[in-house]
């Protein structure tokens, strides 16, 4: 029998202080040249789009690691690709899902999950998506859209790269699909955060669930409602039934469910305004300290961007162009 392999993306913003500049091209051309066997594959830039545009045109910049065997590998791989991103990284490195100063559904972060080959990936899917309410909770981690407290998690209610899932299981903008890439089972509706202990349980969960021998009621409208009450108002009476279901499969700590990344965040944001919440999300993403620290100077610059454009961009665009073919 194959083994269920684990693959991750991660996706993150770099600011300069306080919003991205075209210059995360730079770093992406960094981190290419320095490993092109790994990154030229391994590594993504992402842009705003339509009127979201007028925010800024640089998004998130993407990190993934190779398939794993186990939780703790994909953790350690992912623990890698971050020490090597902030070696290039002269920004901000941001893991939120949305940014704190605009409201911009194209110009969002995510963490995606891979996970297969499976023997009955119906029956993977249909687990997964009868405990991803509570999955998704566990990672909501972007409060705050246009300066104001907006729930858990404004890219749930609002990205367009993700939504309600619907019948066809392969169309690639919704919470959960089978990628027509990879053939892996890919949870797209994680926000990024920071702590890798945490994520290590959310992996547990994912593994265990997914791999389960007996199939678990799942009802799209059932949970079309309750992705919408997690991203909203958090740890409701059906996220703590779903979590006595799933701490009889794993010994998830409760905390993890009741108290998501966006709790902090938002509590960060309150405390010590948008830069000061930055440097502290950078801080833990480097260092495991969630805590404020010194803001870099701006030093965007015209010759990086162009240098970042070239030795980045350009490059991948047969392979940007491929694998969207492949996608869709």
């Amino acid at each position: 029998m194959r083994p269920i392999l684990l693959g991750l993306e991660e996706e993150v913003f770099i600011t300069e202080p306080e919003r991205p500049s075209l210059q995360s091209l730079y770093y992406l051309a960094r981190l290419l040249w320095r490993n092109p066997r790994r990154y030229y594959r391994h590594s993504a830039s992402n842009f705003a789009r339509g009127r979201d545009l007028r925010a800024g045109i640089m998004g998130g910049v993407e990190v993934a690691t190779d398939p794993c065997l186990d939780p703790d590998a994909a953790v350690a791989a992912l623990a890698a690709r971050r020490r090597d991103l902030a070696a290039v990284a002269g920004g901000l490195i941001v893991p939120l899902g949305h940014l704190f100063d605009r409201e911009a559904p194209t110009n969002t972060c995510g963490l995606h999950v891979h996970l297969g080959p499976f023997p009955d990936p119906r029956r993977a899917y249909a687990n997964l998506v009868h405990f991803l309410p509570l999955l998704a909770l566990m990672t909501a981690n972007s409060p705050v859209a246009g300066g104001q407290r907006v729930g858990l998690s404004y890219r749930m209610l609002r990205s367009f790269a993700i939504g309600p899932l619907r019948p066809d299981w392969t169309y690639r903008f919704q919470d959960l699909i089978l990628s027509k890439r990879l053939g892996t089972l890919e949870i797209r509706v994680f926000d990024p955060f920071w702590d890798l202990e945490r994520l290590r349980w959310l992996l547990r969960c994912c593994l265990a669930v997914a791999c389960l021998e007996r199939e678990l009621p799942a009802d799209l409208d059932t949970y079309n409602r309750l992705r919408t009450e997690a991203a909203t108002e958090g740890y409701t009476r059906a996220m703590r039934r779903l979590y006595r279901e799933l701490s009889c499969l794993v010994p998830v700590p409760e905390r993890l469910c009741a108290e998501p990344p966006a709790v902090a965040t938002a509590a960060l944001h309150d405390a010590h305004g948008t830069l000061g919440a930055y440097t502290a999300l950078d801080n833990a993403y480097r260092t495991g300290r969630l805590a404020p620290r010194a803001a870099p100077p701006r030093r965007v610059s015209p010759v990086r961007i162009a240098l970042g454009f070239a030795g980045y961009y350009l490059v991948k665009v047969p392979y940007i162009l491929l694998k969207a073919r492949l996608e869709w």
